[in-house]
């Protein structure tokens, strides 16, 4: 009876006990919810507030509402000036907000174009390791005969060897930019100014071959000698000229006439490859012959790329040909890849100096050319003489 007792009053306490735990367990587990509903509000107020900003820093979507500001309400709306302060601004002058107004400069730079000889295109150009080269030519050829089969073989005669040495000039630019303005400029200063030195070379190298006069630059053909004598009558290194026979023109009747004895006037084994070489103005003078039938001794090229022909042969204009004068040699005909040689030492080398005259970056460059005669026989001169 009285373990029973005992037991039933144990259960009890028990019990009571365990009500206390679960009461503790479910009043932890509040805090536990309304720690993270406190939470969840500071994050949705965080958000709110981090969308406010980041609406603020950036354009507003379409259809977005704004508050709309008095001038916007009452002025651009409405048309009350009342109550609205109102500023000029304009970019027609500096002051009124011209200042604001950035300048747009178009990266491209345009530049006006730069005639350029095309002799380099249609002579013979070697690459040479030094400035002292030097090139053989023969003349004369080997003569043979004939004999019979028993008959004694007599020496022939060997040909004649001539040295060619061409003179050489050095090209040179030294251009200077700051550094602010390779820093700061819209486009590329520094390959600009390297096209715009290409180019300059390119004309100076081109008049050079055409009328240098070998003095630290190369000797163009127009100033080797020249003289009337056919071929094996003159000096080798010296051109054959053949005359119009009027002073600065051409004659009044037939006048390609004088053109076909330039064209025959040159070898056939130099004929393949030749081209007729002038100006612009000599070339429209001559575009209007006509045969006595009427057809134009001139022939468009018509197809792209291809030149136009006179008398079936390429022409060629180039610029630093003289025009039409008095004892001018305005128009040559010839095979200029056998008639001149171009040397020259190695392609255009750019410095680029930042120290010697600071704050200015100098690009300093150079190129080493050479040009001469090769061939005497193969380039023939129209002298506009009498």
């Amino acid at each position: 009876m009285c373990c029973a007792q005992n037991s039933t009053e144990e259960t009890e306490m028990l019990e009571v006990k365990t009500d206390a735990l679960e009461a503790s367990f479910e009043a932890l587990e509040r805090e536990d919810e309304e720690v993270a509903a406190l939470r969840g509000e500071v994050a949705a107020l965080k958000a709110r507030v981090d969308a406010q900003a980041i609406a603020g820093a950036r354009p507003a979507l379409s259809g977005a509402k704004a508050e709309a500001s008095p001038f916007v309400e009452r002025y651009l709306r409405k048309g009350l000036e009342a109550g609205v302060e109102l500023k000029a601004v304009s970019g027609a002058t500096d002051a009124a907000g011209g200042y604001a107004v950035p300048q747009e400069i178009d990266a491209e730079i345009e530049r006006a174009l730069t005639a350029i000889s095309p002799i380099r295109a249609i002579a013979n150009v070697v690459k040479v390791g030094t400035a002292g080269y030097r090139k053989l030519v023969t003349t004369g050829g080997t003569e043979s005969g004939w004999v019979a089969e028993t008959a004694a073989r007599p020496e022939t005669d060997t040909p004649l060897f001539n040295e060619i040495a061409p003179p050489f000039g050095e090209l040179y630019a030294n251009p200077a930019a700051s550094q602010a303005m390779l820093d700061d400029a819209a486009f590329d200063v520094e390959a600009w100014l390297a096209n715009e030195i290409a180019t300059e070379f390119a004309r100076a190298e081109g008049a050079a071959f055409v009328s240098g006069n070998g003095t630290n630059k190369p000797k163009g053909f127009l100033a080797a000698p020249n003289s009337d004598e056919a071929d094996g009558d003159r000096d080798f290194g010296t051109l054959q000229y053949l005359e119009t026979g009027v002073d600065g023109g051409f004659p009044a009747s037939n006048p390609q006439d004088k053109l076909i004895d330039l064209v025959q006037a040159l070898r056939p084994p130099y004929r393949q490859g030749a081209v007729f070489v002038m100006n612009s103005a000599t070339a429209a003078r001559i575009r209007k012959f006509k045969t006595t039938d009427g057809a134009f001794i001139w022939q468009p090229g018509l197809v792209s790329g291809q030149p136009d022909t006179l008398l079936g042969y390429p022409v060629v204009e180039a610029e630093d040909m003289p025009d039409v004068a008095a004892d001018a040699l305005a128009i040559a005909f010839g095979n200029f890849k056998a008639g001149y040689l171009i040397a020259e030492r190695a392609e255009t080398q750019i410095l680029r100096d930042p120290f010697t005259n600071k704050p200015f970056v100098h690009f300093y460059a150079t190129k080493r050319v050479g040009g001469q005669v090769m061939n005497s026989e193969a380039i023939k001169l129209l002298k506009f003489a009498a």
